[in-house]
Order: C-alpha cells, then sequence, then structure tokens
C-alpha cells in the first residue's frame, strides 16, 4: 500500500485503487439494504394514490410527468424543477440526501452516477428493471449501476458525430473527412481555403475531451473486484491529447473558451467549420449561431483507423434516492418515462434528446427533417450511430475533481502554460490525491 506521494509524475501505468472502491461497494451494500427497509409499499398510509417526489431540470420532464399522472391515478408522481443542473442541483440533492429529506427520484447524468453512488445516496432497485432491461442496449445500464445491478433507470444517451457547414466544405471541394487523418488533411485545406477560418475549434472542455477518449478506448477508470482502477494518464490517453496538441501545433485550430458568445459568432461567420460533437450540440448550435441557418449538416464522427466506434459525451438518468419509501412505483415510472411513445416523444422535442431505451429510438420523431440542418433528418444518422457507441467506458467516483483537474489543464494549452499531457498528466494525480483523502488505499 501507499500513499499519493507515491505515484511518480506523469507515470502512465494502470493504477489499482483499493479498499475504497469500497466506498462504491459500501454504498452498494447498503442501498441494497435500504431496498428491503419498508420500501415496497404500494399504497400510501392515507388509502390515496402513492406519492412520488422528483427533482430535475430539464425541459419537457414537467410534460412526461403531467402525462403520466393523467393516466396512472394510483401513483402521483410530484415533479420539482431545481434552478439549474450541474453541481447547484446536485449540490442540493446531497445536502438533502444527508439530511433525510431527498425526494425519490432524482435527474443525475451519467457522469455524475458513480459519485452518488459512491456517497451511498441511492437506492438499488435491480429486480425492479430485471424484466425490463432488454429494452436498453448493455453498455447503457453501465451508467446507472456496477456488477450488474441498478440503481436508476437511463433517459438518453450522447453518441458523437461531426456538425460542418455543407456550403463551405462543397465551395471549397473539400471531402466530409471518414477518418482522422482524413480529418487532419482536411484541416489543412479549410486553412488553405480560408486562411482566416479553421475547420474546429480546440476541444478544451473536459467532457468534450471525454467524448474523443470514449471513442479510442482511453478509459479513465475501471473495476477489478473491489477496487478502482485510474487510467487517465494512459497511452491510449496520450494519443488521443497528442492527436489534438498536434492540430493546436500547427495552428489549425481556433481556441476560443468552450460555450462562448466568440465560438457561436466565429460558427454563424464561417469562421470555425465544423464541431464533432454529441447529439446535443445540434440544438447547442441552432440556437446560438442562427445566422448560418439552412447551412449545416451532419456527417459520422471521424473513426480511428481500423475501427467502426463512436465516443458519448453525455445522457442521464432517473436515480432513485436512498430514502424513497415506494422504490417500485418510483422506478414503474421512471421505465414509463424513458419507453412511452408520448413521454419520449415529448421529450425528444422539448429536451432535444436521443433516448436510450430501443422503443424509443424507433420512435417517429427522430424522422423529422430539421430546417436549420438544410432539412436533413440528422437524428436519424444519430440513431445509427448509437448502436456503435464503445461500450467500455465507466466513470469514476470522484469526476468533480477529475473534470476540474483536466479542465484547468486543458485550459492552458490555448495560452501554451501546458500541453493536452501535462493537462492528463495532472488529472491523474489529483484524481488518485483525492481518492486517497476520500479513504481509498492505492496500490500500483
Amino acid at each position: 500500500m501507499g500513499n499519493k506521494n507515491a505515484v511518480p509524475y506523469g507515470h502512465r501505468e494502470e493504477v489499482m485503487v483499493t479498499r475504497k472502491a469500497r466506498l462504491a461497494a459500501a454504498a452498494i451494500a447498503a442501498a441494497a439494504a435500504l431496498t428491503g427497509c419498508g420500501g415496497n409499499t404500494e399504497k400510501s398510509a392515507g388509502g390515496g394514490p402513492v406519492e412520488v417526489t422528483f427533482w430535475g431540470w430539464a425541459a419537457g420532464y414537467d410534460k412526461s410527468v403531467a402525462l403520466w399522472n393523467q393516466s396512472h391515478p394510483g401513483i402521483h408522481v410530484k415533479y420539482e424543477a431545481l434552478p439549474s443542473g450541474g453541481s447547484t442541483g446536485y449540490d442540493k440533492m446531497l445536502t438533502a440526501a444527508k439530511a433525510g429529506t431527498a425526494p425519490c427520484l432524482a435527474q443525475v447524468g451519467y457522469e455524475t452516477f458513480t459519485s452518488f453512488l459512491a456517497a451511498g445516496v441511492l437506492q438499488d432497485v435491480t429486480e425492479y428493471v430485471k424484466p425490463r432491461r432488454a429494452e436498453f442496449p448493455d453498455w447503457v445500464w453501465s451508467n446507472v449501476g456496477v456488477d450488474g445491478k441498478a440503481y436508476g433507470v437511463p433517459v438518453d444517451t450522447a453518441p458523437m458525430a461531426m456538425f460542418y457547414r455543407a456550403d463551405l466544405f462543397k465551395k471549397a471541394k473539400i471531402a466530409i473527412p471518414k477518418t482522422w487523418a482524413e480529418f487532419t488533411k482536411a484541416a489543412d485545406a479549410v486553412k488553405a481555403a480560408d486562411p482566416q477560418a479553421r475547420i474546429m475549434n480546440l476541444p478544451t472542455d473536459p467532457y468534450l475531451f471525454s467524448g474523443f477518449a470514449w471513442q479510442r478506448g482511453a478509459s479513465w477508470f475501471g473495476v477489478k473486484g473491489d477496487s478502482w482502477t485510474v487510467s487517465i494518464d494512459s497511452a491510449a490517453n496520450a494519443e488521443v491529447g497528442q492527436y489534438w496538441q498536434g492540430l493546436f501545433d500547427k495552428d489549425l485550430v481556433t481556441t476560443y473558451p468552450a460555450f462562448d458568445a466568440a465560438l457561436y459568432s466565429a460558427w454563424s461567420k464561417g469562421k470555425v467549420w465544423s464541431e464533432v460533437g454529441p447529439v446535443w450540440s445540434a440544438s447547442l448550435i441552432r440556437d446560438n449561431a442562427g445566422g448560418s441557418s439552412g447551412k449545416w449538416a451532419v456527417a459520422p464522427m471521424p473513426r480511428w483507423d481500423g475501427t467502426d466506434a463512436v465516443g458519448n459525451s453525455g445522457g442521464s438518468s432517473t436515480a432513485v434516492m436512498k430514502d424513497c419509501k415506494h422504490p417500485k412505483e418510483a422506478t414503474e415510472f421512471a421505465l414509463w418515462m424513458s419507453t412511452d411513445d408520448q413521454s419520449v416523444s415529448n421529450l425528444i422535442v422539448s429536451a432535444a434528446i436521443l433516448p436510450a431505451s430501443k422503443s424509443g429510438l424507433a420512435n417517429a420523431a427522430l424522422d423529422k427533417p430539421e430546417s436549420y440542418y438544410g432539412g436533413q433528418p440528422i437524428y436519424q444518422l444519430f440513431r445509427g450511430e448509437a448502436g456503435k457507441v464503445n461500450p467500455t467506458w465507466q466513470w469514476g467516483p470522484v469526476m468533480a475533481t477529475t473534470a476540474s483537474s483536466l479542465g484547468d489543464g486543458l485550459g492552458k494549452v490555448p495560452t501554451k502554460g501546458g500541453t493536452f499531457q501535462d493537462a492528463l498528466t495532472g488529472a491523474q494525480q489529483a484524481t488518485l490525491s483525492a481518492l486517497q483523502t476520500q479513504g481509498f488505499s492505492v496500490s500500483k
């Protein structure tokens, strides 16, 4: 056994984190025990409908809840919208869980789910989802549980693709790249066609970068028995980082901050010709680059040579919190929200999701032509790409630290204050330190 200082700077070996993936293992055991603590009551104490409270923030969730309540008088879901997602919403959920006042259900992103599980605030609902597991792809279930157990229900996924200015590529006679090697050649061609333009903005957002790592099979976390593995600073991750570092060093990408108005303006004015990003980038580009409406199109994400894997960057679940007194009913609603045709149609239109369920992916709302994208039914492409998402990805229990450290490191690349490799090495060490601080033991 060692401590955080025993991990040499810059090493790329996979590191075993022991005992308190036990934090996760203990949380699993605790959650399983809580499932048996009188949580199977099917009627409220007063004999009326069972009351299930649901906290979330995504657009359209309230409409799906209303649809449920109209047709399920025995189980009433009370939806309470949080002011925002991210840390604000999650902090409120965790605080409520500690105080015993958390809701039955909570909207939790896949990247945060393992952290909630490690904190012991979720409840095992495996027995309630088991009859319907086949309605979702296997890899999606791995985002809402560990070792085959489930602590919530998947809602959506976020496979990645290449959004691009079809008008500009056509005018410059540049072929849409099918591989990352071709993407580099296209980047050269874009700069040659317009010295003031670039093919894409540098991916310095940690979760966007995770999607590229995900595609390459460059894992960050893994589980072996009761142990976590951490491999953010691996050779596979370094390969992904080196690719983007190479484009930056050759001045083939822009360096606007992620989600910045300057980037949106560059999209609209044709100074950035593409964005390789998740499905939700469709609405991000549409809503922030109105000046280029009708000029965009979507193509498959460039592939690494010899592979046909796609990355994923986003997606969320309906998690069942540990103090829920009606986990069976809560899970019944969560499954319905993710599979019912009316509910899914609502979420596609309102929240621009790509459904996680197989029936949701067959929903006709995904076949609608999108005028912003020149009439292309872009979600048909994402429907096909969803089945190609690399299924091996595993999020870790301290993603707030991992993402913060990686984001800080990547943010230094545009000013040449650091490299992608520096960011990966820093995130590896920060993650290991956080695990140890929270009680994990680390062995090399």
